[in-house]
């Protein structure tokens, strides 16, 4: 979606609001296309997921995705004033909120039916104690 909203913000630039607005370079390598990257510039990359097998580690490294992906649209409400920009922002951010609350679950779940409430001590993946 945040995607879709740069295209409609973009697409009809004009070469001086291009340079204008600070896109030139990325303008060169791109045109107006999207090319997903962090606001630094840093491209995206697969290597950005993590799993690691152990339930626990997993669900805590997406509540923190979940958190993470909140605090970047709590800063991009706070810079944008269009609410044609702004509305679908606020769902993206709504959602966020409800797929952590839903990992928050999952992950009680997962520690309730544990064997063992040392959940921190071992892999309940694969040790068995």
């Amino acid at each position: 979606m945040v995607s879709a909203i740069v295209h409609q913000l973009t697409s009809n630039l004009t070469p001086e609001q291009i340079v204008a607005g600070g896109f030139d370079q990325y303008y060169v390598d791109h045109t107006a296309g999207v090319w997903p990257q962090a606001a630094s510039g840093e491209p995206f990359s697969a290597t950005m997921f993590q799993s690691t097998g152990d339930p626990i580690t997993d669900l805590s490294e997406n509540l923190a995705a979940e958190q993470k992906a909140r605090t970047t649209y709590d800063n991009l409400l706070r810079l944008i004033k269009d609410p044609d920009v702004r509305d679908p922002i606020a769902f993206l951010r709504a959602r966020e909120i409800v797929h952590f609350q839903r990992f928050g679950e999952a992950l009680r779940i997962v520690q309730d039916r544990l064997d063992s409430k040392n959940f921190y001590a071992f892999n309940p993946a694969f040790d068995c104690k």
